[in-house]
């Protein structure tokens, strides 16, 4: 008996003595392990994350209806709360600041509503994405699955939100004489531009929001100052008459105000092409190109990183 188990131990030890020098990324490959939680390759990330499509739109869903439950109104405040902005914002821009110059009342009023609308898009899916990840800690410890989910369900639950909005915005539009027409197919491609350039925008910011829970306090602040240099209650080219003409430049090829000026050319008959910058669409697409890759990128490489520490 005695010999037996002697002779089990010392079966038992040699394969334990012969991996004694391996190394352990050797050890691992030697018996196909792999590092829980380590970042998959950018194709197999993308891959896994069709697969949870699902999961992202049902969890967009949810997070949208669960928004105003508390609200005696409920979902009547996802329209209300841009146009009591819009309400407030033409009263001390429109009347007493009289930054609607150069355009009639009839213009003026459907500008500073679609400006609000799409501004408050990009707004609503960055402080979202902020949150994205420090906000849903217990989710992110406790299930394995692509974290870029979060932030896209996210500019998903804001996208649908902003079409239940576009209702409003119709309805603003035609009461002030600008009936449908071809060019309101255009809101389609630039609502969609904008959708990818604020997923990608939301992505960067999880993660720097995950590293620095606090830049969520900050956000509050940048949107503000975004939001007063993109034109959304003025029109900057009539507003930065005799400045430098880079001014107006820059002002008009930064994102917000190129979504939000596309909206407008689509939707307001008097809003004409020389109110857009040139070269208009390419920087749309340029901006979304760039900012939803990019942002993408740039999460996807702090994968393994998302709920530890």
């Amino acid at each position: 008996m005695s010999d037996t188990t002697h002779d089990g131990a010392l079966a038992t030890s040699r394969p334990l003595s012969e991996d004694a020098g391996l190394s352990p990324a050797e050890f691992a490959g030697k018996y196909g392990l792999s590092v829980s939680g380590a970042r998959p390759r950018l194709g197999e990330y993308v891959r896994q994350l069709w697969g949870r499509r699902h999961f992202i739109m049902a969890f967009s869903r949810a997070k949208l209806v669960s928004q105003y439950s508390q609200a005696k109104l409920g979902q009547i405040w996802q329209v209300a709360t841009p146009l009591l902005n819009a309400l407030v914002y033409y009263l001390i821009f429109g009347l007493i600041l009289n930054a609607g110059r150069g355009m009639e009342k009839g213009v003026y009023i459907p500008f500073l509503v679609m400006g609000i609308f799409v501004f408050t898009f990009t707004q609503n899916s960055l402080m979202a994405g902020v949150r994205a990840i420090s906000g849903n800690l217990g989710l992110v410890r406790a299930l394995h699955f692509p974290r870029a989910s979060l932030p896209i369900s996210f500019s998903m639950q804001q996208l649908q939100q902003l079409l239940y909005s576009m209702i409003v915005v119709f309805a603003v539009a035609i009461a002030f004489g600008n009936y449908p027409g071809p060019s309101w197919l255009l809101v389609i491609p630039a609502l969609a531009l904008q959708f990818v350039f604020n997923t990608g925008l939301a992505l960067a910011f999880a993660r720097a929001g995950a590293k620095t829970p606090d830049l969520a306090q900050l956000m509050p602040f940048i949107m503000r100052t975004w939001m007063y240099a993109s034109g959304v209650m003025f029109s900057i080219s009539e507003m930065l008459k005799g400045k430098p003409a880079w001014i107006t430049d820059v002002l008009q090829w930064n994102p917000a105000a190129i979504y939000m000026d596309l909206v407008r050319f689509a939707l307001i008959d008097d809003y004409g092409a020389k109110n857009l910058p040139p070269h208009v669409w390419v920087f749309a697409v340029g901006w979304a190109v760039m900012i939803g890759i990019g942002g993408f990128v740039y999460f996807w490489k702090a994968e393994e990183r998302y709920g530890r520490g």
